[in-house]
């Protein structure tokens, strides 16, 4: 989704699907590029918390004797995380198959023949494009007609690699914010480093220069959007009690052209405890609706639009709903919960609805609601992954078993038909991506793949078919592989769906080294994609790839997610070791040769996989991973999940989430397989103190392990393509050596 579109949920908190076009704010969530598939951070230096009067939450502070590796820049810390690497560098990359699996994984990464990632703009195509050339990466732009042919003729807006050296600075790109009806007046967004702080600039893109004069902001978790073309709403450190403990915004403010922005007059001030509030301006109709949303936790919103008067008017839906944006007179919006405005109507979870704007703020009340999409209703449909909006038309990104379908919904023709949809013919049994829907047109362009089909873009022109306009080449050779997917009963019999990609001529002997993956959180979905750089030599060593599509996600809608929440973490981790065994119980590998891997959320799951079933791996990869659940909360942007994983401060959540943590649980007397913990001191959304601290503990409890701090990369593990590549190697190392030597 291009910023800036009608449809603006997640535009600011959640990182969706399409890397290139996401930057990711709020959840620790997974990327498609890192190793691990974790995704972009937050920022901020460590707080080391204090006893409350709420509970014995602080209690471990006291008996912490690695809380100094909490100190994100600590001399003490980086000269310890100095230590670890050179021994975990030699052991990696001074493997003999490092540096060729290294260049294959780069190869892959910088290939030219990859689908340059398209942002529809009145009828242009904008892409950022990182190669071995443009390390950091470049903004350019050509025609929907160049784009469309074999050799484009692309125009660079801006080269992030010579501003980086004219200004001496590690710039990483972090994407725009436009004026909605000018999208050549932007807001860059910079970071140090791969950041999730940024510094803003205002940009010229038709004249492709910054400014003079123009809007700046200092690095910061910086929220803002354009009221119009001199006015600015934003959200970002003022100072003292402007920020809240989850690190965002806890204020918006009205900022005028040329005045300081200390001096901007402040339109709202949410609760320090809540995780933030923010503000989007989208453009229907030739009008701008600005919208501010406070979040009191990462599932809730309250809304409001802002008068012309300048006024907050409240929005009346309930407090778990999900925006997606305005289509002609209608706020659209996803339901997490049942909603029953009027006793006569219950609007389900899991379903797409739609409301009268303007009369529904007038009176106050829920007016001329409809359904749009109920998947509840149709066994065709499991859930709704995804939605966004072109000049005419909603489309919808949906699953039945994590397999993608595609509909389009256009207003109907009379009042007893308020919708209609329609099913756009797609390829089965594949991921289907809607990556970006052009505002000033009816135009979208969408992508389908599967784990041995390389990535095809298709181009939807009004009611036209989808046509295939861009196809990425095979990376690798598919022929020898298969894909399956099957079920396994979790502990409490709930049916949990995993795919096996392997060679089709595998031994069914439990020889074959298996790398088994999940994310399970955050109702993310994980969707059959084409196997990425690292999961291609990872076949081609002679490995098989398992997803398991666990509770936490998304992938049978909002009910899949709320399972798994608070008191019920336990069932994620049931989940993920009932597919572990099923696996091994169906022969295709076993303990000696099972790897798990994940990142961020998902290497806390790993990490607790890891604790409470050593006996069924050899090998884990826990990459920025949340690992101390007793003070997540207190660092960076932990206490932003609190909705997920519950408050450490109240005692009824300390007692659950003390029984998974994995730093509380870690046992000398265990017998654990080596793991590879890796982080870096930028990723500023899942503090580095959680792998560090979980690293010494485990190395004084006498276990093996390997821990490896890269300078820099942000939550997503690289800063370009070159550093990614690398870690990417060292795990495949660290894999074939625990599992294939």
């Amino acid at each position: 989704m291009f910023p800036n579109t009608r449809s603006f949920s997640n535009s600011f908190f959640l990182s969706l699907i399409f890397a290139a076009l996401l930057t990711a704010c709020g959840a620790p969530e997974e990327s498609q590029v890192s190793s691990t598939e974790t995704s972009a951070g937050t920022a901020g230096e460590t707080e080391t918390g204090a006893l409350t009067d709420s509970g014995p939450a602080a209690a471990p502070d006291l008996d912490d004797p690695f809380i100094w590796l909490e100190e994100v820049e600590g001399e003490e810390a980086l000269a310890w995380a100095a230590e670890q690497n050179a021994l975990s560098i030699p052991r990696l990359q001074g493997d003999p198959r490092f540096a060729a699996i290294r260049d294959a994984i780069e190869t892959v990464l910088t290939s030219d023949d990859r689908i340059p990632t398209p942002g529809l703009v009145n009828g242009q195509v904008y892409n950022f494009w990182q190669d071995d050339e443009h390390i950091r990466g470049l903004l350019r732009r050509t025609s929907l007609e160049s784009y469309r042919s074999d050799n484009p003729q692309w125009e660079t807006v801006i080269d992030i690699d010579s501003l980086a050296t004219v200004e001496n600075a590690n710039w990483v790109y972090k994407g725009r914010t436009c004026l909605p009806g000018d999208p050549s007046r932007c807001l860059l967004r910079l970071s140090d480093g791969g950041k999730d702080a940024v510094v803003l600039r205002e940009f010229d893109l038709e004249n492709k220069n910054f400014i003079d004069g123009g809007f700046s902001v200092d690095e910061a978790k910086t929220n803002v959007d354009w009221i119009d073309a001199n006015t600015l709403v934003i959200g970002t450190d003022f100072g003292p009690d402007s920020v809240t403990t989850s690190g965002y915004a806890r204020t918006l403010r009205l900022w005028r052209r040329g005045t300081d922005i200390n001096d901007a007059e402040q339109i709202i001030e949410v609760e320090l405890e809540d995780m933030s509030v923010g503000i989007n301006t989208v453009a229907e109709n030739d009008s701008r609706y600005s919208f501010v949303t406070r979040r009191p936790d990462f599932f809730t919103e309250q809304n409001w639009l802002v008068t012309p008067e300048g006024v907050l008017a409240e929005i009346p839906f309930p407090i778990d709903v999900n925006v997606q944006g305005v289509f002609g007179d209608k706020l659209i919006a996803l339901m997490r919960s049942d909603w029953s405005p009027t006793e006569a109507a219950t609007y389900p979870a899991g379903s797409l609805i739609a409301m009268d704007l303007e009369s529904s703020i007038s009176s106050g009340a829920a007016t001329d609601v409809s359904v749009i999409l109920d998947p509840n209703a149709n066994d065709e449909l499991d859930a709704i992954s995804a939605v966004t909006m072109t000049r005419d038309s909603i489309y919808v990104s949906a699953l039945k078993d994590v397999s993608g379908k595609l509909l389009r919904v256009r207003s109907g023709a009379s009042a007893e038909q308020a919708w209609s949809i329609t099913n756009i013919e797609m390829p089965d049994n594949g991921a289907i991506r809607l990556v970006s829907a052009d505002d000033y047109s009816d135009s979208l362009m969408i992508s389908y793949q599967s784990f041995l089909t390389p990535s095809t873009l298709y181009l939807i022109n009004g009611d036209g078919e989808p046509e295939a306009i861009k196809a990425l080449a095979p990376q690798f050779d598919a022929e020898p592989y298969l894909v399956e997917q099957h079920f396994v009963a979790s502990v409490d019999g709930t049916s949990i769906p995993y795919y096996i990609v392997r060679a089709a001529d595998a031994p069914m002997d439990g020889s074959t080294p298996a790398r088994l993956t999940a994310y399970g959180g955050f109702e993310l979905s994980r969707t059959p994609s084409y196997m990425s750089a690292q999961s291609q030599v990872w076949l081609q060593q002679g490995g098989a790839y398992v997803l398991a599509n666990i509770r936490g996600g998304g992938e049978y809608g909002p009910q899949w997610h709320q399972t798994a929440l608070l008191e019920n973490r336990q069932r994620v981790f049931d989940d993920f070791i009932a597919v572990a065994e099923d696996i091994i119980e169906r022969g295709l590998t076993s303990p000696q040769h099972l790897g798990i891997t994940g990142g961020s959320n998902g290497g806390l799951l790993v990490t607790a996989a890891m604790v409470q079933r050593p006996d069924l791996y050899n090998a884990i990869i826990s990459a920025v991973p949340l690992i101390d659940m007793l003070r997540y909360h207190l660092l960076l942007a932990g206490a932003s999940w609190t909705a997920e994983y519950g408050n450490p401060n109240i005692p009824a959540h300390y007692d659950f989430i003390s029984e998974y943590s994995p730093y509380q649980n870690v046992r000398a007397d265990a017998d654990y397989p080596e793991i590879f913990l890796w982080t870096n001191p930028k990723d500023d959304r899942v503090h580095p103190g959680h792998a560090r601290k979980m690293a010494a503990r485990m190395l004084e409890q006498g276990h093996d392990l390997i821990y490896f701090e890269n300078a820099e990369g942000g939550h997503g593990g690289g800063a370009n393509l070159g550093q990614l590549a690398v870690t990417q190697a060292m795990e495949v190392v660290y894999l074939l050596q625990q599992l294939d030597d």
